[in-house]
């Protein structure tokens, strides 16, 4: 619901929806902010093509994630990511953009692993970050695409219905 709106309007936004549900107020929220799911929601549910891929509180989707994200820039990261899928301690892993987001049940354990699988095929890790999965990566793994896709996604299927309906007339 915040779209387009400046930091402070947002935050107005969040705080009347804060405010309803305080009063006992259902609110259904629709958003492609995962951000703004977890923060404001009680339960969320992960919705692609129209069915519902996942529901649950926001803190028990990210534990069906499990453990830690690591998000990896690296000079080949295709090469890197078919390595990593074959690796016991690796849950899942994407590549996009030239970065590698992998999930693993530890990452201070993880990393000294992948950078020695990468020196070993030749790859440059030349940055690494760790976090907790977010509703972003919940996202992923139910659908298997990132957001980004999923908006490509759409604008092609919106430029295949106008002109189907052009041809139409």
């Amino acid at each position: 619901p915040t779209i387009g709106l400046d930091p402070a309007s947002r935050m107005t936004i969040w705080e009347q929806l804060r405010e309803l549900n305080k009063e006992g107020v259902t609110v259904f929220l629709t958003t492609h902010y995962m951000d703004e799911a977890d923060r404001l929601c009680d339960r969320v549910a992960i919705i692609d093509l129209g069915e519902i891929r996942a529901i649950g509180r926001p803190s028990e989707l990210k534990e069906e994630v499990g453990g830690d994200v690591l998000i990896l820039k690296t000079n080949n990261p295709d090469k890197l990511l078919e390595k990593l899928l074959s690796l016991p301690f690796v849950n899942s892993a994407t590549s996009q953009d030239g970065t590698l987001r992998i999930t693993v049940k530890s990452g201070e354990k993880a990393i000294p692993l992948i950078f020695e699988e990468a020196r070993s095929l030749g790859v440059n890790i030349e940055a690494v970050s760790l976090s907790k999965p977010t509703l972003d990566d919940v996202f992923v793994r139910h659908t298997g695409k990132s957001l980004r896709d999923e908006k490509i996604d759409m604008i092609e299927r919106f430029k295949q219905y106008m002109l189907m309906k052009r041809r139409r007339r």
